[in-house]
């Protein structure tokens, strides 16, 4: 019965504990980018500014001919 008196306070604590490191972790944008790690793995091509550039073009495209129709 007296290792309640000492469990139930750590427990407690040690909930906090985890909730204040995911709190923390959302905040920081831990989560934000769960799909591009997984990618930049499979992507051997050390130069992604051709990526980028084209990104944007098609981007900028697509603007165009949405404000064209």
């Amino acid at each position: 019965m007296e290792s309640i008196f000492i469990l139930i306070p750590i427990s407690i604590i040690l909930v906090l504990l985890i909730g204040i490191a995911l709190w923390w972790s959302s905040k920081s944008g831990q989560f934000d980018d769960l799909d591009g790690p997984g990618y930049r793995i499979i992507m051997d091509d050390d130069n992604t500014e051709h990526l980028v550039n084209n990104k944007k073009t098609n981007q900028s495209s697509k603007l165009e001919s949405e404000n064209n129709k």
